[in-house]
């Protein structure tokens, strides 16, 4: 059974930062995809960072791309969002998930596998 366990959310004021993390076992972690979705109440969820721990390779939504940033931490099997220069339309849940892994790459936003129970970021 996957298991994605998401920290960090909370509330800030605008401009200011936070980091998430999203924890899970070491068969997960291993060589995959893991990604950071976000949603807020009545729209779709959002892709918002991609990374592959193989290959280290990420990708980012246009609207995070330079503010955000996704890494790995291979001696905890976790991957955290560092997110800078918030703004209020960045308030979401946030969600940790696994993505389809073709090997050096990840597959598409709405290639989603596995999801976290999310953790809720709130910006003023």
């Amino acid at each position: 059974q996957v298991q994605l366990t998401e920290t960090g959310g909370d509330s800030v004021e605008a401009g200011g930062s936070l980091t998430l993390s999203c924890a899970t076992a070491k068969y997960t972690y291993y060589s995959n995809c893991l990604a950071w979705f976000r949603q807020v109440p009545g729209k779709d969820r959002e892709g918002v960072a991609s990374i592959h721990t193989g290959s280290g390779s990420t990708n980012y939504v246009d609207s995070v791309a330079g503010r955000f940033t996704i890494s790995q931490d291979d001696a905890k099997n976790t991957i955290n969002l560092q997110m800078n220069s918030l703004t209020p339309k960045d308030t979401a849940m946030y969600y940790c998930a696994t993505i389809t892994n073709y090997g050096m790459g990840c597959g598409s936003w709405n290639e989603a596998t596995y999801w976290g129970k999310g953790t809720q970021v709130t910006v003023s």
